[in-house]
């Protein structure tokens, strides 16, 4: 089942469930597609992000795109998936805030989500993720982009 989450649009949010130990395809955009993560220092700051939520959740894959990011993770036995979203993007910006001596958004509210089944190919859903910067035209190779993980890989 897919999700999107809209500023102000409360009604949208209530369909989302937070399933423990549920794999989940996580999509997350800036604020007026603002290339923050272009500058890999910025991209860094946000892959530290997904590891501090390591107690509440496991990561499989991610890619960090100039504009977004792609986070392929499973939930831990007590994590509410919009609580754990919401740590990423809250201590990402204010990192990154801090760094620039900068206030305002970074995050575009809200984030996509797609809850996935044991049986989907998770391999799969991996290598589609890590070949975004390849299907944008950043790079030749992902050997090339340095901000992607995957346990598989």
């Amino acid at each position: 089942m897919t999700r999107t989450v809209r500023a102000g649009s409360q009604c949208l949010r209530k369909g989302r469930y937070s399933e423990p130990n549920r794999i989940y395809l996580v999509t997350a955009t800036t604020k007026n597609r603002v290339s923050w993560f272009r500058d890999f220092y910025h991209g860094r700051m946000l892959v530290d992000c997904f590891r501090c939520t390591e107690s509440n959740t496991i990561t499989l894959a991610f890619v960090v795109m100039p504009d977004h990011f792609h986070w392929l993770m499973q939930l831990g036995d007590h994590a509410s998936l919009s609580k754990v979203v919401q740590q990423v993007k809250s201590v990402s910006a204010h990192r990154m805030n801090k760094h620039l001596k900068r206030h305002g958004p970074i995050w575009q509210d809200g984030f996509h989500d797609r809850a996935l089944r044991r049986e989907e190919d998770l391999q799969a859903i991996a290598r589609y993720i890590v070949m975004n910067p390849i299907r944008a035209g950043l790079v030749n190779s992902v050997r090339e982009y340095p901000l992607w993980d995957a346990i598989w890989l």
